[in-house]
């Protein structure tokens, strides 16, 4: 399937969470299929390693789970980021549609369910999530995009799938373009801590980076002697 700009067609990154493996495989290529990244847990644990490192556009939560409740887990889910929350359950009676948006979700839709409903329902949060971004939230170089809401980086539409301290590295130089900075001071900022720097630390980050930011046209150049800087590649 042919798949079109991101930008053009409002994709983001999807947060599944399902224990059932054959729904959650279904739903995962019909997102991916549309253009977006999908995210997959069986439970909440995969769910909650998922958050440590990424701030998804929208969370599809099932409510009941094998390591405990959707409806809990959503506390935890808004302390995280605030994407909204589509939840997608076996759960079909009145009342428990009500909890569920009682709790905070945003949407619900019980099983057996329509696919395209589902990939729709997706599209609809996801432009509303790209209507509230201000232009501020956002940094381009070119083909490469910072975006500053979700710490996500983009190549002509694509995630280069940074880490947090990656993105940070990255946000961090990008902001202060053909500045020099020694990986010392560099660790000093973006690990917040007035410690003796961790040079060996800074590099293995800045290594992985500039593999991700192969074709984006932009680097993290090395000024021998002196530091780091981000230019063009």
């Amino acid at each position: 399937m042919c798949i079109m700009n991101c930008e053009l067609q409002n994709c983001g990154t999807v947060l599944l969470v399902e224990d059932n493996l054959k729904l959650l495989s279904l739903n995962s290529r019909i997102l991916e299929n549309a253009g977006h990244r999908a995210l997959t847990a069986r439970n909440l644990a995969e769910a909650r390693e998922h958050l440590k490192s990424v701030a998804p556009d929208v969370v599809v939560l099932d409510i009941m789970l094998p390591d405990g409740s959707g409806l809990d887990f959503l506390a935890e889910i808004r302390g995280a980021c605030d994407a909204p929350v589509l939840f997608l359950t076996a759960k079909t009676e009145k009342e428990d549609k009500l909890a569920g948006l009682r709790a905070g979700g945003n949407d619900y839709i019980t099983k057996p369910y329509d696919i395209d409903e589902l990939r729709e329902r997706v599209s609809a949060f996801l432009r509303l999530v790209r209507s509230k971004k201000k232009p501020a939230d956002r940094i381009a170089f070119g083909s490469l995009t910072l975006d500053l809401i979700s710490n996500q980086a983009f190549a002509d539409g694509r995630d280069i799938l940074l880490t947090q301290k990656e993105f940070a590295l990255l946000l961090f130089l990008a902001r202060r373009k053909d500045e020099v900075f020694s990986a010392e001071y560099l660790y000093e900022k973006v690990w917040n801590t007035s410690a003796a720097g961790d040079a060996r630390a800074v590099k293995y980050q800045l290594s992985n980076l500039r593999k991700k930011l192969e074709g984006s046209g932009y680097t993290v150049v090395s000024a021998r002697g002196e530091g780091y800087r981000f230019g063009n590649s």
